[in-house]
């Protein structure tokens, strides 16, 4: 296990400043923290240079865990997704008839 390179005192600051969220820090875009930037703001706030495998091995230590946020679209019709799920696929992985390839075309 490599060396811890932040004090307990900036480890609390860092978790602040990640609950603020990328926009505060000036990542405009996506706001999501990726590991790319977590690592700029700990150089930009305590002047410590990490690896991004460093940063991984740093939030795993302190229990943060890799999380992608669900996205689902507002026109997802939940009932359609069923049918297909039961009866459509079932024909395409078994190999569905020349017949039924209408079935795809949306």
């Amino acid at each position: 296990m490599s060396r811890e390179r932040l004090s307990p005192q900036q480890w609390a600051r860092l978790e602040l400043e990640l609950g603020k969220g990328p926009l505060a820090h000036g990542f405009a875009g996506d706001q999501r923290w990726t590991l790319g930037r977590i690592k700029t703001l700990i150089g930009k706030l305590f002047h410590v240079g990490y690896t991004v495998e460093g940063v991984w091995k740093l939030l795993r230590r302190h229990g943060w865990s890799c999380q992608v946020p669900v996205r689902q679209a507002i026109e997802r019709d939940e009932e359609a997704i069923a049918v297909w799920k039961d009866q459509v696929w079932p024909d395409i992985k078994h190999g569905a008839r020349p017949g039924r390839l209408h079935l795809l075309r949306g």
